[in-house]
């Protein structure tokens, strides 16, 4: 009898590990990319930083309904119009056991302000950080500034300690190739610790059981992969092989939601989709040659060539809103005015041309992302085709937004696609500073192909440092009514949000196509 029980106590103790993992609750999601650095500070694709967010905490931070909430600061004040004081939270512990304090503040702050930031435009407004004490910290403005909380929900907070232990206080770039320790490591304060990440392959976070917040998930673990196949990414949704994916290819939608067990969670997004143009003396395509697109005949040819109804019903399923500004409907700065694209009129497009002294056609690189936004390389090649109706030949060039992001960054490109989701979300002084404005290191961060409008600058400046808000959205409207007559960008649509997951998963779903897993339940 003793032997016996000696056998089944032995037993139960192998099982004992089994039983607690098959309990345990795992998110496993895939997308079409990876993420381009874990280094908060290397980038602005707002796909890589709603990952980060799973790790990281800002100090302030958004909530289910995309207001703004205390974070890592439980309270702040303007003490004068430069300088906004923050008073920190308490027995906050970073994943490796460093305690959060204002010293950590203080380097995040510097990283992100630091010149060799690629993402420094999302703080333009903050020229330095103080410690007043251990637990409060000011930040100091070049001038009165309403969207500073709106700023930090977006800038994470690093462990000094840690970056000095790794030599890492200094930002990484993905843009000019800047590697530190934080590209592809992690270590943050939030609600999952990355566990393991191999580049193009996976992602595996784990709970932070001693999260300074309570949870509303009930999570073990979370798992992450980038499947930039379409077919590849549902095929595993439909066997099991992952419980979620963002976005789910529109085409697949019915499919998807006609299938037990799975369902399809659709919004509207504030992400609008645009083409870039190159202001540049000269176009790749046509070295030695003076650039077409500087003539704004031109570019209200290319706008007018491209059949807008065509890629809504097609390539978006009629999904997606055709837009005619940079900004959505919700957010602040939109003028429904000025929402109105360039009529799709192929025989108005050649005498722009033919009047701008191109009656032939011009050539110009096109280029496009593969796994970044929906139908993205398919939009690209139909503009191509679109535009050679013109006489425009477009060398389209395709690929991961891994390498497709840093050749933006350094105005390698005639046109190509991009997206803005107006972060931080709802106020268009996100797209104005950043991709409108004159870059001179502190806005323009993502204006790299040579646009300078000495108007709008004057308008965004003036908007940065504006109080009251009915005059500083007058003035990003009228920013934006410049940008939409001079055809300086050509807005396409605002894509949709849609998911695809398991019927067991509760995943709420957000306008700004973030991903929170923290607010996330996998039913049994």
């Amino acid at each position: 009898m003793k032997a016996y029980m000696k056998t089944l106590l032995a037993g139960l103790a192998m099982l004992a590990p089994l039983t607690a993992t098959a309990s345990a609750e795992t998110l496993r999601w895939a997308s079409s990319g990876d993420v381009i650095s874990y280094d908060p500070n290397a980038q602005v694709d707002s796909f890589t930083q709603s990952v980060h967010h799973m790790v990281f905490d800002p100090l302030v931070r958004r909530n289910k309904d995309l207001k703004l909430e205390p974070a890592l600061a439980t309270s702040w004040e303007v003490v004068e119009p430069t300088r906004w004081r923050f008073k920190l939270r308490q027995g906050v512990k970073f994943h490796e056991g460093q305690t959060f304090n204002a010293d950590d503040v203080v380097a995040t702050i510097q990283r992100q302000i630091d010149p060799g930031a690629r993402n420094k435009e999302n703080l333009s407004a903050v020229t330095g950080v103080e410690k007043v004490d251990d637990y409060t910290v000011d930040l100091i403005l070049r001038g009165p500034y309403p969207l500073l909380l709106n700023d930090l929900a977006a800038i994470y907070m690093l462990s000094k300690p840690w970056m000095e232990a790794h030599d890492a206080l200094k930002p990484g770039n993905a843009s000019t190739g800047v590697v530190t320790y934080a590209s592809n490591h992690a270590n943050g304060t939030g609600p999952f610790k990355l566990k393991s990440y191999e580049p193009d392959s996976r992602s595996v976070f784990e709970v932070n059981k001693d999260w300074w917040d309570k949870p509303q998930h009930n999570l073990d673990e979370v798992e992450f992969r980038p499947i930039a196949s379409d077919a590849t990414r549902v095929a595993a949704l439909l066997s099991g092989e992952v419980d979620m994916i963002a976005p789910v290819p529109l085409q697949d939608i019915d499919r998807i939601s006609n299938t037990e067990g799975l369902k399809v969670v659709e919004n509207p997004s504030l992400r609008t989709i645009f083409l870039v143009l190159n202001f540049q003396p000269e176009l790749h395509a046509m070295p030695g040659k003076p650039n077409p697109m500087l003539d704004v005949r031109v570019r209200q040819a290319l706008w007018s060539a491209i059949d807008l109804n065509t890629i809504q019903k097609r390539l978006m399923r009629g999904k997606s809103r055709i837009a005619g500004l940079l900004v959505a409907p919700e957010v602040t700065g939109y003028d429904q005015t000025i929402d109105t694209p360039m009529p799709y009129d192929v025989d108005k497009a050649k005498a722009l041309l033919k009047e701008a002294g191109y009656p032939d056609g011009f050539k110009t690189g096109l280029a496009c992302s593969n796994d970044r936004y929906i139908a993205d390389e398919q939009i690209c090649l139909t503009i191509a085709s679109m535009w050679a109706k013109i006489g425009v030949q477009a060398d389209l060039s395709v690929e991961s937004k891994t390498t497709y992001f840093p050749r933006t960054d350094k105005g390698e490109f005639d046109a190509y696609l991009l997206g803005w989701a107006s972060l931080p979300p709802m106020d268009g002084f996100s797209a104005l500073q950043s991709l409108l404005t004159t870059n001179d290191g502190v806005f323009g961060g993502s204006n790299t192909n040579g646009l300078s409008n000495a108007d709008i600058d004057k308008l965004s400046h003036a908007a940065a440092v504006e109080l009251d808000e009915a005059k500083r959205v007058d003035m990003m409207k009228q920013a934006f009514r410049i940008a939409h007559d001079q055809a300086l960008y050509i807005p396409l649509h605002q894509q949709p949000v849609a998911w695809a997951m398991s019927t067991k998963v509760d995943m709420p779903q957000f306008a700004d196509e973030y991903v929170r897993p923290w607010f996330a339940k996998v039913n049994k």
